[in-house]
């Protein structure tokens, strides 16, 4: 995939590769229908299609803070992909203190009767942010705790507290990788999955 790739030529490039892991998934059939049944929709291909857009996910975990803008930049100037959807819980985050890029790539599938848009979810986060994530969702996510009130306002001040450590850290890192500037490959006419 172009995430290994592009890891690779950071390497090269630069003297800072900004992508410390990457992780991928696909949803399993059940969870596919799950979900469709969830939002009232018949569990085939063309709904799962047109109305689910993290079938396949990707998570990129950065350095710093401006890394993920850069792995961002980059990822919404691939020739061969549409940008649907993004979300920029970092400077907006969550009620809870969660924090990600979140972004829905539409990739494209050559097909006989032409190109489709295929979404892949991709979020884009720090080490810190993985880390406080991966807590909350081991804590919080299809638990019966009964101290979840309390709990949640815990993890929520812990999450600042990890941003703000994250900020003063980035004072001493010097990114020397360039933005791209924010245009998008946009096909005319796109055929990527209704959002609900």
């Amino acid at each position: 995939m172009w995430l290994e790739n592009m890891q690779k030529e950071f390497g090269k490039e630069y003297n800072h590769n900004p992508v410390h892991s990457i992780q991928k998934r696909i949803k399993s059939l059940n969870s596919i229908a799950d979900k469709l049944g969830r939002k009232g929709y018949e569990v085939n291909l063309e709904n799962a299609m047109a109305y689910l857009t993290d079938i396949a996910g990707v998570r990129v975990i950065c350095y710093y803070i401006q890394d993920v803008y850069v792995i961002a930049g980059i990822l919404k100037n691939q020739p061969d992909s549409v940008l649907i959807k993004e979300t920029d819980y970092i400077k907006n985050p969550k009620p809870n203190g969660y924090r990600s890029y979140h972004m829905v790539l539409g990739i494209t599938l050559h097909q006989v009767k032409g190109k489709q848009y295929f979404p892949v979810e991709i979020q884009i986060r720090t080490l810190a942010m993985d880390f406080w994530a991966s807590m909350e969702h081991q804590l919080c996510y299809k638990t019966e705790r009964t101290d979840i009130v309390s709990l949640s306002g815990e993890l929520t001040y812990y999450a600042d507290m990890l941003h703000e450590m994250e900020r003063r850290i980035s004072v001493f890192y010097d990114c020397n990788i360039p933005v791209p500037a924010a245009e998008t490959a946009i096909d005319s006419n796109p055929k990527v999955p209704a959002l609900s």
